[in-house]
């Protein structure tokens, strides 16, 4: 199997602690063959070598650093976290949260508006719509850089991201995003979704990925039906999936893979 590590240039050290603590396991274990390439038995996770991070009930926050303010106001380790915020992270500041079975990373100098799911016909009549105020419903990033990861979606339980430039249906599914006033980094990294441009419903694809198989950039302006283009895998590691998956009690898919990946 292999791990993609690509990081921003000025992540800090303390976000490697998954990783760090993933290679004094496998040192120790003996997991890595001459060459320094890893040996990764099928049942790994299984086997308790990453000790588990999962938030006790209650718990929305793994993890604060430097200037977060949640709906305006500073956060702190035990700030509630629902799917009705407005997030905003400051210079050299991170949020690593839970939303019942979905975590997130959310980077420095980022901007995101969580909403909840609407349930039609529910609440008061049949011809009425309600909030389920503990399933995130929508997540808008207005700006800056997050991380995710969601648990598997029925189909009364639609989920949609959206970007400057792109929207993002999808399932169950890990996926890191970026925005711009002009442009959009999408990458899939496990799962399926479908990806269109907001200005531009012509530029649309669907995606499955089993591990970071089809980065696209998602642009503001260009051709009708040309706005989606291929791209690298940059800025998120598989750690830090493995880190959110475990915040919700999961494992990534990639995680007893014994072949390509």
């Amino acid at each position: 199997m292999e791990f993609f590590s690509y990081r921003h240039k000025n992540r800090d050290d303390e976000y490697e602690d998954p990783r760090r603590d993933f290679l004094v396991t496998a040192l120790t274990m003996g997991l890595f063959a001459a060459g320094g390439r890893a040996l990764w038995p099928t049942n790994a996770f299984a086997m308790g070598w990453f000790a588990s991070r999962q938030l006790p009930p209650g718990q929305s926050i793994y993890r604060v650093t430097g200037d977060v303010r949640i709906n305006g106001v500073p956060a702190n380790a035990d700030t509630p976290i629902g799917p009705r915020e407005t997030i905003e992270t400051g210079s050299n500041s991170e949020l690593v949260f839970v939303v019942g079975k979905d975590a997130f990373m959310l980077r420095e100098n980022s901007h995101v508006e969580l909403s909840a799911l609407l349930e039609h016909g529910g609440g008061g009549g049949a011809d009425e719509d309600s909030f389920a105020d503990s399933i995130l419903g929508g997540l808008r990033l207005l700006s800056g850089k997050i991380l995710t990861v969601f648990g598997v979606r029925s189909e009364q339980q639609p989920l949609s991201l959206r970007t400057t430039t792109a929207t993002i249906g999808i399932r169950g599914t890990g996926v890191y995003l970026e925005s711009y006033p002009g442009s959009s980094y999408v990458c899939t990294c496990y799962g399926a979704t479908e990806l269109t441009a907001t200005e531009d419903p012509a530029s649309r694809e669907e995606i499955t990925s089993a591990h970071h198989d089809a980065p696209r950039f998602i642009l503001g302006a260009g051709p009708e039906g040309d706005r989606i283009e291929p791209a690298p895998v940059f800025n998120h590691t598989d750690m830090e999936l493995v880190l959110l998956e475990e915040l919700v009690g999961r494992e990534p898919p990639f995680a007893g893979s014994a072949g390509k990946y």
